[in-house]
């Protein structure tokens, strides 16, 4: 099976070249078909390999269209009616960011869902739907055929909305919202997921994540499941202006970060000071060790990493984004 597996990789990068990384990849994938097929493996078992395969791959298809877009993945509840003022606040949202040049990711059913894809609009919405027996169906507000993918699974629809994402907006929702929106959370706080802003959306007068706020200090912080600054990963918006700003000022300087053998580095806009970078010695001690912060170049700032530490992480991202008040 090794010899067919090299032979088919061979025929592949003869008619399309490969990196050798995309080759590893395969290869990997490849060998794990082999393994199944000579295992004596539960049919059921199977079947749900190969669907959630077949699902992500799907999405990967539809999202690598739009690469270079910004995302707005948007949560919520699919009861919410048009006549609820968070209808109303879900298509702002998406609209006003629209007209910023991101993508609304809907899950493309009723509620909110639908109310974000009537504001961004047709050409920038990206659905990603649940199959369900009962209540969720693609919305008239969504391209099914050139930007709707179907999922059967829950937990493969989440990794296609969450994945390309650069932003999250969680509006009021039931149990499939919570469970988005703890999803979001814990993949930022183990860094399983690039940094992304969460917008938590409600009403002025709204109550329902102030009370959810109120859980997580009260039972989880106070209980010391999580600590206190582990809810810098989140704010409470109840205007449109306030959840734009906070995406927008995510971005002000901060672009990306990514690892490389124990060192962090953040790719900035905007190099700081050498008083700013003196600061963060200071601020923020413990990306401090061994070879410390250091400017790489002009838009690099690299620093020492264990693979922990994500909320530091967080904290050190508004630090740096402070840098272009």
């Amino acid at each position: 099976m090794s010899d067919l597996t090299e032979e088919f990789l061979q025929s592949l990068a003869s008619e399309s070249p490969q990196s050798a990384e995309r080759v590893a990849v395969l290869r990997t994938l490849l060998e794990k078909f082999v393994e199944l097929a000579t295992l004596d493996s539960d049919l059921g078992d199977l079947r749900v390999a190969v669907t959630a395969l077949n699902e992500l791959l799907e999405a990967s298809t539809l999202f690598s269209q739009w690469r270079g877009h910004p995302k707005l993945a948007v949560f919520g509840s699919a009861r919410t009616k048009p006549e609820n003022p968070l209808f109303e606040m879900a298509r702002q949202l998406s609209a006003t960011m629209a007209d910023r040049g991101w993508m609304t990711v809907s899950g493309a059913g009723p509620g909110i869902m639908e109310a974000s894809a009537k504001g961004a609009g047709r050409e920038h919405t990206l659905g990603v739907n649940i199959e369900l027996p009962f209540e969720q169906f693609a919305n008239p507000f969504i391209d099914a055929e050139t930007m709707l993918v179907a999922m059967q699974y829950f937990f493969t629809r989440k990794v296609a909305m969450t994945r390309p994402s650069n932003a999250f907006a969680i509006f009021p929702g039931g149990l499939g919202t919570m469970d988005e929106a703890f999803e979001v959370l814990t993949l930022l706080h183990t860094g399983k997921t690039t940094p992304a802003p969460v917008v938590l959306m409600d009403t002025p007068d709204g109550t329902f994540w102030a009370q959810w706020m109120d859980f997580v200090r009260h039972a989880i912080i106070a209980d010391d499941y999580i600590g206190e600054h582990d809810m810098c990963l989140v704010r409470l918006c109840t205007s449109i202006d306030e959840a734009v700003d906070e995406i927008e000022r995510f971005y002000s300087n901060f672009v990306e970060f990514e690892v490389h053998s124990g060192r962090g580095r953040i790719i900035i806009k905007q190099a700081p000071t050498n008083e700013q970078l003196a600061q963060l010695t200071h601020t923020m001690p413990q990306f401090n060790t061994g070879a410390g912060y250091a400017l790489d170049d002009p838009t690099s700032l690299s620093f020492d990493f264990e693979g922990r530490n994500f909320v530091s992480l967080r904290m050190l991202i508004d630090q740096i984004n402070a840098w272009t008040d």
